[in-house]
């Protein structure tokens, strides 16, 4: 069987479940106690094994394996969850992940973990030792019931125990296919079937939703309570096709009494003649009757297919060509003013807005895929820095160009590690300085304008103003004569210098002079910008500005002169016209008051240096913009009116153009370059 087709599928499916062990794990750390976590870690591990295993992968198939038999403990009690548990569990997920990476770059995906492997072995057997003699006991009657009273919920059991006291039996059925069995979750169907009509399923192992979906290997389980005979329902189920084996078993839960548990067994296979014996209903004695677990009626998953990222490109490329093609047509259809000529052009973009609005939201993703990585960071770093810190994640699900997201990850990581190494310190440090011993970091995303604004905020130390002068000027970076002219905010911003570093000695985790500046310049090559704010004493927030999308925006044409800018849409309050007698002077700034807020005046004849701009009006055009919790009123000549456009970078040469943050081409053909708005509002 040619497995290269599935390559692609299974590296993304591998990440995923991945993402969900790191995340899982985590959680663990926290509700040790918490068997439904566990569960949740042992169905990804498991899947991810099966996965490894049919595509060939035995390192990451045995590892996976390994790791699985420690989690089976842990879920029969066998196990208590304890720091050096949870370490070597991380240190096997990681192992996993490098090896999945190796297999995506196209290698073999093999790896020596076989210390890890170790060290699994030994966690399995930690508590084990005294079990051993126990399970030796229970593999000699295998023929005997093998469920036990765990793997049913209290309603369950009640309805077990009320069953056997009106003449039911409760039984349980362990199904396994046959290995090279095509359609499973047919067969699953067909053994349902069987035993609804002989009695009411109560059980099934794993759920009916996971059945259906194939999540399972060869073998499940199902319990029933019936009247019927135990041995011919089990020939009617060993009648199915694809079938290798039924086992059965009787299960019987005994009331449970003060300080006693429930107990399973298997009692003597009772006579077909009591079996037939008139018995009350279980469902005139039961306020509720035990729930079909029907395989095929339970349907809560989403359908969805993966697509290449490069295919979505293209699609969106032909699309913004068609965008600048409508333009054009629109405009002929208002020069020609022909009736029907107006109703296709009106109908086409409606289509064409709609069509629009598909392709976009289908490269937005949230930045949580991008986020979820990072608890599991902070906790190592926690551990390897001998300090405590939380991180706080806000607005997760905030969304990006999907590639902004996939360029976005490295900067962030470099950013967090900076916090948690120079910003949040040593727990005796924090308690001296009257600060919880815990450090709080927080990672906030959220939109403004047509911009993403990512936080990274702690509430540790902050940057010594000082230390990083002086070390700018130890390095050259700033003349001796120039430091006393800098603002705090400049003096701040030099860390994002190449070859900067502030610590005092060189760690794994930082000191070399290599991070910050990397960040900047992969924020910059985005159409980004980052910058830092500082309190000693108090803490640090990073604020990193990104696109939303790469391509296509809902704009406000305006004129200044005789040239055509746009105006994001989204960072628009309102358009207005104010007398020019309104117009104040607060602190040698022009400013009106809008709706009893004082707003700055921005005058982008000025700023843009247009001439012919018309200076003696009485009136004067405004457009009320907002940053955050800021307002600014840009002064315009004229409003053309809204439009979807384009967005077209300005190249390589013109990368560091102030307040313009890309261009667009109009129906007529002209050229109308964009404002970045948030960077005339201060």
């Amino acid at each position: 069987m040619e497995m290269s087709q599935y390559l692609e599928v299974f590296i993304e499916e591998s990440r995923e479940h991945i993402q969900s062990l790191n995340e899982n794990v985590l959680l663990l750390e926290k509700s040790p106690d918490d068997l439904q976590i566990v569960n949740e870690i042992f169905r990804s591990a498991h899947t991810l094994k099966g996965m490894s295993a049919t595509m060939g992968y035995e390192d990451l198939a045995n590892l996976t394996h390994k790791m699985e038999n420690v989690l089976d403990a842990i879920r029969n009690g066998k196990l208590s969850v304890t720091p050096d548990i949870i370490d070597v569990i991380f240190t096997a997920v990681d192992h996993l992940e490098a090896m999945m990476e190796s297999v995506a770059n196209g290698g073999d995906g093999k790896m020596d973990v076989s210390g890890t492997i170790a060290r699994l072995e030994a966690a399995e057997q930690g508590s084990a030792g005294e079990k051993k003699a126990e399970k030796e006991a229970s593999a000699a009657t295998a023929e005997k019931a093998e469920t036990e009273e765990d793997e049913f919920d209290q309603y369950e059991q009640a309805v077990i125990v009320q069953s056997e006291e009106q003449g039911y039996s409760c039984y349980q059925f362990t199904v396994t296919l046959r290995s090279d069995c095509l359609l499973k979750a047919a067969r699953v169907f067909m053994v349902f079937d069987i035993l609804e009509k002989c009695g009411e399923i109560i059980h099934s192992d794993p759920p009916a939703d996971q059945l259906e979906e194939e999540q399972f290997d060869n073998e499940f389980k199902v319990t029933l309570i019936s009247k019927e005979d135990r041995e011919e329902i089990r020939q009617k189920i060993c009648k199915v096709s694809e079938i290798e084996d039924v086992k059965a078993s009787t299960v019987t839960l005994s009331k449970p009494e003060s300080g006693q548990h429930l107990e399973t067994a298997e009692p003597e296979k009772p006579a077909a003649e009591e079996k037939k014996q008139a018995a009350p209903d279980i469902a005139e004695k039961q306020p509720q009757k035990p729930a079909k677990k029907h395989p095929q009626k339970q349907k809560h998953t989403t359908k969805t297919i993966r697509v290449n990222i490069e295919r979505l490109d293209n699609l969106l490329n032909l699309f913004e060509e068609l965008v600048i093609d409508r333009g054009r047509l629109e405009q002929i259809a208002k020069e020609v003013n022909h009736p029907e000529l107006n109703e296709t052009v009106e109908r086409m973009s409606r289509i064409s807005g709609d069509l629009q609005t598909i392709i976009l939201n289908m490269r937005m993703v949230p930045v949580e895929t991008v986020f979820n990585r990072f608890p599991r960071l902070v906790r190592q770093l926690a551990r390897e820095l001998h300090k405590k810190m939380d991180l706080d994640i806000i607005g997760a699900e905030t969304e990006l160009d999907r590639t902004v997201i996939d360029e976005i990850g490295d900067p962030l990581v470099h950013l967090i590690r900076n916090s948690c190494d120079h910003g949040i310190e040593q727990p005796e440090e924090r308690k001296r300085a009257g600060k919880p011993e815990t450090g709080t970091i927080t990672l906030k995303a959220y939109h403004s304008g047509n911009h993403v604004f990512i936080e990274i905020e702690d509430d540790g130390a902050g940057i010594n103003r000082e230390k990083v002068l002086e070390k700018a000027i130890e390095k050259g970076i700033v003349k001796k004569e120039e430091a006393g002219s800098l603002t705090d905010s400049q003096i701040y911003n030099l860390i994002f210098e190449s070859g900067f570093s502030t610590a005092d000695h060189v760690s794994d985790i930082s000191g070399r002079g290599v991070g910050l500046d990397v960040v900047k310049s992969t924020i910059q090559s985005l159409g980004g910008s980052i910058s830092v704010h500082s309190a000693e004493g108090r803490g640090s927030v990073f604020t990193i500005q990104l696109p939303l999308t790469l391509s296509i925006i809902s704009v406000m044409l305006v004129e200044i002169g005789t040239e055509k800018y746009a105006v994001p849409l989204s960072s628009i309050v309102e358009t207005a016209i104010i007398k020019k007698g309104e117009i104040l002077k607060a602190h040698h700034q022009k400013v009106i008051d809008f709706r009893g807020k004082v707003v700055p005046l921005v005058f982008l004849n000025e700023i843009f240096e247009v001439p012919d701009a018309k200076q003696n009006d009485e009136y004067v055009s405004v457009l009320i913009v907002r940053k955050g919790e800021k307002l600014a009123a840009f002064v315009v000549d004229a409003f053309i009116g809204q439009q979807e456009i384009v967005l077209k970078s300005l190249g390589n040469y013109l990368t560091n153009v102030f307040a313009i943050s890309g261009a667009t081409i109009l129906g007529n053909g002209q050229v109308a370059l964009i404002i970045d708005s948030n960077a005339l509002i201060k």
